[in-house]
């Protein structure tokens, strides 16, 4: 029998015996021995085939999306990258021959609320503030009472309108009041500083911004900015990356569109006229000053006219331009230039006088000056200068009735004025035939009845008489420059149709009519002007109405040297004494003071000129 063990200090215990032999370590830890199994080649070449076969996989679709994918790839990565910049669809301006504003958009704001998203600055992200909150911070910058915010609001969650038309400042203080829920929209609003003084020209753009009238219309695709979308790739941090941008893509557009009026001549015949139209109740009126040289119009002001600002309190009546859309028969205004036609014609000579008996009879149809007086045997400056139909019919019965008719047309009175001025129509003629068979057709044209035109085309055929025979083109537009630079003035052109010095012997007779004749109130010292007065039965639809007058005053200026044309007329003004002389030439005057001055025109040397006896037209 084995000894009995003993355990406890000093005490022994038979040493145990591991599979591979071995000692129990110190401090009756026990080490156990694993004994490792060789791994099968099998099961080492199935992981090795699988990691292959994932190295495989993972190279495969990489290939696939660096060679297959490669174009979608890109395209999703150019989206979020990319930046698109869309402009808000601004016009061009316009501005006058010297560069003053005349039409221009200007950047506008719409405000929009989100109640459910309003939160103050300071307020943790989640916290929802209620509208009474927002609106009383609100209406200090809108300037509007705190009730009428919430009442707008109402029970609205999102996309309610709290205020349009918010000027960049404004909208900048809502900005800066930090508040969560509500969005600012830009747009903009095309403004036209000068308000009425150009809206006959001009036109207007309705709320949608389509263009209703004059320039904004015939010239609107003029008047559009080149904008197109731009994609802008960004950075990390947002900033622009030039790749795929064009060369100047990120430049403006800044072209303008410059016009041939002034301004301060547009003011002085604009409120000349409208002084005058007031005064003798009239319908309407219209006052045009044109370059002879080369056709620019430096004014063309109307009157009744409206505010394009405010287009929606006017009728629609105004919006339209009459000086170059309605005809009328231009009755004495039109006597020079068939004394003109006569001279070329060699029908008549400088020096021949006429008899005026006060009345006549042609084709059973009486003739008779407006004051019913006999002037006798006088010279053609005499003529003009008591505007007499009779000696106007004597005269002009020496020209061939085709020739006259052929001139007329040449004149281009039935045709559609070269012009960029919208809306411009053409004249009547009476036929060839009806004109020639007819004695009574050539009589009343002798002294500018039975034709009508427009008061643009009388301006542009006493613009021929100044420059020498030229029919030059009026126009109101030197075209688009960009950024600040002007056009200069264009050059002299027209079709030459007058021998220049048959148009200087009518101006000089033109002359007459302010020295001596029924003119004498558009002198102005130390100036030469030629002119012409003109009082002119109305007719509608054929026939006369009965008291009813066109007045209306034609001025060459200076004489000496011609280079302007004012013209002046006044639709059915109220009186006994509603003539040319009375009603139309006080703002010629007026026009011709100030365009001698803002032109710097010197004043005339004297030189002898025909002189005639003065008589009352």
């Amino acid at each position: 029998m084995p000894p009995a063990s003993r355990s406890g200090p000093g005490g022994f215990r038979p040493p145990a015996t591991a599979a591979g032999g071995g000692r129990r370590p110190r401090g009756g830890a026990t080490r156990r021995v694993v004994e490792i199994q060789p791994i099968p080649a099998g099961r080492m070449l199935a992981v090795y085939l699988l990691l292959c076969a994932a190295l495989v996989g993972l190279a495969g679709r990489l290939a696939w999306l660096q060679v297959v994918q490669t174009s979608e790839l890109q395209a999703r990565a150019r989206a979020i990258q990319t930046h698109a910049v869309t402009p808000i669809g601004k016009r061009r301006t316009i501005v006058d021959r010297m560069g003053r504003l005349v039409a221009l958009d200007e950047e506008r704001y719409t405000l929009w609320a989100h109640p459910r998203y309003f939160n103050l600055p300071g307020d943790e992200p989640q916290q929802i503030r209620p509208p009474a909150d927002v609106v009383r911070e609100l209406s200090k910058v809108l300037a509007r009472p705190p009730s009428d915010l919430l009442q707008t609001i109402g029970s609205r969650r999102s996309g309610v309108k709290l205020a349009t038309g918010l000027d960049p400042e404004t909208a900048h203080r809502v900005k800066e009041l930090g508040i969560s829920g509500l969005d600012l929209e830009a747009y903009p609003q095309r403004v036209y500083p000068q308000g009425s003084l150009f809206a006959n020209v001009v036109g207007f753009l309705n709320l949608e911004r389509v263009a209703q009238a004059g320039l904004e219309q015939s010239r609107d695709r003029d008047l559009r900015r080149q904008e197109v979308t731009l994609s802008m790739r960004r950075g990390a941090d947002g900033t622009p990356l030039p790749d795929g941008l064009q060369a100047g893509a990120l430049y403006g557009d800044d072209l303008r569109l410059q016009l041939t009026l002034d301004a301060r001549l547009q003011q002085v015949a604009q409120q000349a006229l409208t002084k005058q139209v007031k005064q003798w109740r009239a319908k309407q009126g219209a006052a045009l000053v044109m370059n002879a040289r080369n056709g620019e119009i430096l004014a063309l002001a109307s009157t009744p006219t409206y505010d394009p600002n405010r287009f929606w309190s006017y009728s629609p009546a105004l919006f339209r331009e009459w000086s170059v859309q309605d005809l009328y028969e231009p009755g004495s205004t039109f006597k020079p230039i068939n004394l003109a036609l006569a001279l070329q014609e060699k029908a008549i000579r400088p020096d021949e006088k006429v008899n005026d008996v006060g009345q006549l009879t042609i084709g059973g149809w009486p003739i008779f000056n407006h004051d019913r007086r006999a002037n006798g045997l006088i010279d053609f400056p005499t003529v003009l200068q008591v505007s007499s139909n009779v000696g106007m019919v004597k005269a002009m019965s020496h020209v061939k009735r085709d020739r006259f008719w052929h001139w007329l047309r040449a004149f281009g009175i039935d045709e559609m004025p070269d012009t960029d001025l919208p809306g411009a129509v053409a004249g009547q003629l009476k036929s060839r035939s009806e004109f020639t068979s007819a004695p009574i057709e050539p009589a009343v044209a002798a002294f500018g009845q039975g034709f009508s035109l427009t008061p643009l085309k009388l301006l542009q055929l006493h613009g021929m008489l100044a420059n020498g025979g030229r029919l030059v083109s009026p126009h109101i537009t030197r075209g688009l420059r960009s950024g600040d630079a002007l056009a200069s003035a264009t050059a002299a052109t027209g079709v030459q149709l007058l021998d220049p010095a048959v148009t200087r012997t009518v101006v000089d007779w033109m002359e007459t009519v302010v020295d001596n004749g029924s003119g004498k109130g558009m002198k102005i010292p130390g100036y030469r002007i030629a002119g012409k007065t003109g009082t002119a039965q109305k007719a509608r639809n054929g026939v006369y109405i009965p008291g009813a007058r066109i007045c209306s005053f034609v001025a060459i200026l200076p004489a000496n040297d011609p280079s302007y044309v004012v013209l002046v007329v006044v639709d059915e003004p109220q009186g006994g004494n509603a003539y040319g002389s009375t009603v139309a030439l006080p703002v010629a005057r007026q026009i011709a003071e100030a365009l001698l001055v803002i032109e710097k025109v010197p004043p005339s040397q004297p030189t002898a000129r025909v002189t005639a006896k003065a008589t009352r037209s």
